[in-house]
């Protein structure tokens, strides 16, 4: 047997598993539209949903996380009902699954929808319900399978974060795998939250930081010494910790030996992490550095609508770039999967039934 030729459309075709996705930040454009009507909201810049993709897009593309964000001004201000959200929840699911995505894990910060009068809880339920019916929808209509599950976000200017973690544990046998502290880094370290995230550990509640992308190693080591996360949201400044010699070897300090040695995943954005600033191109990115040096790297999309991408471009991206063969995407994919926030007999049953074979038909 010879191997599938490693083109977007054969990516497609291969089972992906996606850690690091923002609900908020992957509507479609006409959905955004359509939304907007519904809940009289006039302050879109356009109404033509190819104007208005490519406005997010171009409006990401600031070389700023706080700029980045403000993007999100719209998508949230559309997702204040029942309605909104189980909607949006449900395209997610099918958007991803179109893409080959066999596992995804997802995140949202409930307490950025209460504006029209919905409680934390109703924002949940509707959430995950738009989750389960997405999923529903998927294997019923496409024959497809797909998991996807929900990382309860808090936001680090904010003081609900111990408020969203209880929030978390509540949810956590209907859907909610996790907790995520999200927003500016500068200004707004994790340990503001150790309260949140002590709860956590007690309740034996898995949690992932954002940390490491608009901001360097003390956010970082904040994440990792302080609060005890299990993974790193980003986490690319940890080359600031790594010195590359001209021969291609590499001196790691302390704090990059620690993450390395501990296993601790990396949910890197490729193309989000350019727009933002952590790294100046896709060239540069240091994704390979970390994977050469053997880091749990993990492929991630971050915001389908504001980077214009989906798991599969941001593969294809990394294999144009970097020159990776299908035996790496199977890698970074189980990489993914081994540090889900799902039960290990569950995470076991996808890589050995669904990756490994779906790999093993492209590698031939």
């Amino acid at each position: 047997m010879t191997s599938t030729p490693l083109d977007l459309d054969a990516i497609r075709l291969a089972p992906k598993v996606l850690l690091h996705d923002h609900l908020d930040g992957g509507l479609r454009p006409e959905t955004v539209i359509e939304l907007a009507d519904a809940v009289n909201y006039t302050e879109l810049p356009t109404t033509d949903p190819v104007e208005l993709k490519e406005w997010f897009r171009d409006a990401a593309d600031s070389g700023s996380l706080e700029l980045y964000l403000q993007t999100f001004g719209h998508t949230v201000a559309v997702m204040q009902t029942a309605e909104s959200l189980r909607r949006v929840a449900r395209e997610c699911v099918e958007d991803l699954a179109s893409d080959g995505v066999v596992y995804a894990e997802v995140r949202f910060a409930p307490e950025q929808h209460l504006d029209r009068g919905l409680t934390l809880d109703e924002v949940m339920e509707h959430t995950l319900a738009g989750f389960e019916e997405g999923m529903r929808v998927v294997r019923e209509q496409h024959g497809r399978s797909i998991v996807v599950q929900c990382l309860v976000t808090a936001m680090r200017h904010a003081a609900r974060s111990r408020e969203i973690a209880e929030l978390m544990v509540r949810f956590r046998d209907r859907g909610a795998c996790g907790f995520d502290i999200a927003g500016a880094e500068v200004g707004f370290p994790p340990s503001r939250h150790l309260d949140a995230f002590e709860y956590l550990q007690r309740e034996n509640a898995h949690f992932t930081i954002h940390a490491g992308e608009a901001f360097g190693l003390p956010s970082i080591h904040e994440a990792v010494a302080y609060c005890g996360c299990d993974r790193l949201g980003h986490g690319v400044r940890i080359m600031d910790d790594i010195k590359m010699s001209a021969d291609g070897t590499a001196k790691l300090g302390l704090l990059a030996n620690y993450v390395r040695d501990k296993r601790i995943p990396l949910e890197l954005c490729p193309s989000s992490n350019v727009q933002t600033g952590a790294a100046d191109s896709i060239a540069e990115h240091p994704f390979d550095k970390l994977a050469r040096l053997k880091f749990r790297v993990t492929v991630n999309t971050d915001n389908r609508l504001m980077s214009h991408t989906t798991m599969s471009e941001e593969m294809f991206k990394l294999v144009e770039t970097f020159g990776y063969g299908w035996s790496d995407l199977e890698r970074f994919t189980i990489n993914a999967m081994k540090s889900a926030f799902y039960r290990f007999d569950q995470r076991l049953e996808i890589i050995d039934n669904t990756i490994k074979p779906g790999y093993a038909v492209l590698i031939g």
